[in-house]
């Protein structure tokens, strides 16, 4: 816990048995109170690790319900469990766990209701073996995005993310997409709702295991992110409604 709040830490998992085990063991167990490993229909083992390891709170899809899916799951699981700060940490080893403490108190002392790892500030992304053309898609996409969205975020693609209960409660992202847009949508969402985004500097590895996406995904995923920042400025401007920007709440 951190200042009386439950921290619950969720792993969207898929085919990550290489890369399970080091990511677990840099966990900070000292403030994370309970793990939650949600997986997505792997062909590997990586359920039977988490096993091994001990992970209580496992969700298993008997369908491969895709990232956003995964991530749905997630959080309804931790909310469940009664989290009060949920941290998204992939399970592929790409983020190091080291920065879950200082996510996890920025909210927990009421500074911001969600907390980004930025793999941009600085200069992380390509010494940390970022492919060079995904790197200038996101300075693109980030930057249109900003434009549209009325931000100055460094970047909307980190898989690294941590939000307080208050978040996870109003925001409505079950009508979200099942695929790689979700975190998009979600983020549009919070904005949309007046809710200020803090990042942190995290530096980032790039290696076999790590997961990623290919060219063709890479594309249609960016032409995801643009509609949905039109759609943003659209709702904005009273142009357009949409129920994706209705609280629950």
């Amino acid at each position: 816990m951190v200042n009386g709040k439950k921290v619950i830490v969720v792993l969207p998992a898929y085919n990550a048995a290489a890369t399970l085990e080091k990511t677990y063991n840099e966990i900070p167990f000292n403030i994370v109170d309970e793990v939650v490993l949600v997986d997505d229909k792997s062909r590997d083992d990586t359920v039977e690790t988490g096993r091994r390891l001990g992970i209580q709170h496992i969700v298993q899809h008997q369908v491969n319900r895709g990232y956003g899916g995964n991530q749905k799951s997630c959080y309804n699981k931790a909310l469940e469990l009664g989290g009060d700060i949920v941290i998204m940490l992939h399970p592929d080893y790409q983020y190091t766990p080291k920065l879950i403490e200082p996510m996890a108190y920025i909210i927990a002392n009421g500074l911001y209701h969600v907390v980004l790892g930025s793999r941009i500030l600085g200069n992380g992304a390509l010494r940390g073996g970022m492919p060079f053309y995904k790197y200038i898609s996101n300075r693109l996409l980030t930057f249109f995005q900003n434009v549209l969205v009325d931000q100055k975020l460094s970047e909307y693609h980190t898989g690294y993310r941590a939000f307080s209960r208050e978040i996870l409660e109003r925001i409505n992202f079950e009508i979200n997409s099942d695929d790689f847009v979700f975190d998009n949508e979600m983020l549009s969402q919070i904005i949309y709702l007046n809710y200020e985004i803090a990042e942190v500097t995290c530096p980032t590895k790039y290696f076999e295991e790590a997961s990623s996406i290919n060219l063709k995904r890479s594309i249609v995923y960016g032409l995801g992110v643009l509609g949905v920042s039109i759609k943003h400025r659209l709702c904005k401007w009273g142009l357009m409604r949409s129920e994706m920007y209705r609280p629950k709440k």
